[in-house]
């Protein structure tokens, strides 16, 4: 999606990145959100990458929060397999923190660094992005309001879903119009 939006006539200069989610990682570490950015034509002071090396992560936490823009225009999420978006792991309670920015507990063999739902739900516009036969049934299960889902927290009103056929494979068949 980011080599696409690049083709797109947008006023790069006017732009600054924020990362929504990003493992505790090494830099350079190929599970690292990170270098997904390096496709877009931005400065280094235009991209803000989460602090997930720093040796103190709860000070980092703090320091990322405290730096955010007080509304972003857009939070562009994914979907995982399991339904949960941003890193917002099923049943852990980092979808509950008060905080802006939090870590999660170790999932999928890392702990995370997160925007939590407050400041996704702020935004002006959501994108969600959620290609693949894997999704048609957590997309199914969001789209019909299972609440168990983690990405059920995520604010629908401006809010865009992209997904292709393989995802909407499970989806309810619209009734044509009578």
């Amino acid at each position: 999606m980011l080599a696409g939006l690049v083709r797109r006539d947008v006023p790069w200069e006017q732009v600054t990145v924020w990362q929504v989610d990003e493992r505790v990682a090494p830099d350079g570490d190929p599970a690292r959100n990170a270098g997904l950015l390096d496709v877009l034509p931005l400065r280094h002071a235009q991209v803000r990458l989460m602090p997930v090396t720093a040796r103190h992560l709860s000070s980092a936490v703090r320091r990322y929060a405290a730096g955010l823009p007080e509304r972003f225009d857009v939070v562009h999420l994914g979907m995982g397999d399991d339904g949960h978006t941003a890193s917002w792991p099923p049943g852990d309670p980092v979808i509950d923190s008060p905080s802006a920015v939090a870590l999660c507990g170790p999932y999928n063999g890392f702990v995370r660094m997160t925007l939590t739902p407050p400041v996704v739900n702020a935004a002006r516009h959501r994108l969600v992005l959620a290609p693949g036969a894997a999704k048609a049934g957590p997309m199914r299960r969001w789209l019909l309001e299972d609440r168990l889902l983690p990405i059920q927290r995520v604010r629908r009103t401006a809010t865009v879903v992209v997904i292709d056929a393989a995802a909407a494979a499970q989806l309810p068949a619209a009734s044509p119009p009578t």
